[in-house]
């Protein structure tokens, strides 16, 4: 089984408080992580506007062996935003809990699944490959999940990225929900999303590939929002001694990059 990675430190891990990067230190990151043969790179939220436009327009001129993606919510204005810049993927951030749903955007399931709908359509209209993310997806109900999946699936959608946006998980609990929902759909390729509140992002990671999933979310040196998320560095490290799996990686190279980009991003966050 071959694990790859997307690298969510220009998206996630800016979002950790006193990080602010300028747009050429947001292209000398993407080019060191695209040197290290990261899958994915995470690169920014277009729907921003103004410089982070600009930015994520620039690096998709670089050519860069990694795939480059934009966040979006699910919202027609983020994915014409984001198509705008002429990203390899765009992503679609989907409200998954009844907490977020009803209390937050004051909405219904039904609406949820209709706004997916369009702005799965949108995007592959115009010929991008889109991934859906189940945003909460840990404290959303399982069969609404489910439902979710199903609709993107048939719409064509073939990579699903299961959130635990608020960090409450923990290893059996990740690798449970995982199995469950790879076997309910075994064409679908999954994507795990963890954060750090209770220092298990590495750990549910792990978890989450030995159900299963094939794609895991990064970021270096673990930074990102609140408690951070699943440091790259220490999810290689551990899939190797575990699994066997990244051998690929050479992990003295990443060092060498992961301390390049964190003394970049040490006097913003001082």
């Amino acid at each position: 089984m071959k694990i790859r990675i997307v690298d969510t430190t220009l998206r996630d891990g800016e979002q950790r408080p006193g990080i602010a990067l300028r747009t050429a230190e947001k292209i000398d990151i993407a080019k060191m992580l695209s040197s290290l043969g990261i899958y994915q790179i995470e690169a920014g939220i277009p729907a921003m506007g103004g410089e982070e436009k600009r930015y994520m327009a620039k690096l998709m001129e670089l050519g860069l062996k990694s795939k480059i993606s934009a966040w979006n919510r699910m919202n027609i204005k983020d994915i014409k935003d984001s198509m705008d810049c002429k990203p390899h993927i765009i992503h679609i951030s989907i409200p998954s809990s009844d907490i977020q749903i009803k209390k937050k955007l004051q909405k219904n399931r039904i609406w949820v699944e209709e706004n997916m709908r369009k702005c799965i359509a949108l995007a592959q209209d115009k010929g991008y490959e889109v991934t859906i993310g189940l945003e909460d997806a840990s404290r959303a109900e399982p069969d609404f999940l489910s439902n979710i999946i199903g609709i993107a699936s048939l719409m064509g959608v073939k990579r699903i990225r299961y959130a635990d946006t608020v960090g409450i998980l923990y290893r059996q609990d990740v690798y449970d929900r995982i199995k469950k929902i790879k076997k309910q759909f075994r064409r679908i390729d999954l994507e795990i999303h963890t954060h750090n509140d209770l220092g298990m992002a590495v750990s549910n990671s792990v978890a989450a590939v030995k159900a299963g999933a094939t794609y895991v979310d990064c970021t270096i040196g673990g930074i990102g929002e609140r408690a951070g998320n699943c440091d790259y560095i220490k999810f290689i490290t551990a899939a190797k001694t575990f699994y066997g799996l990244c051998d690929e990686i050479d992990l003295k190279k990443a060092l060498r990059v992961q301390n390049s980009i964190l003394r970049m991003i040490k006097p913003a966050a001082s």
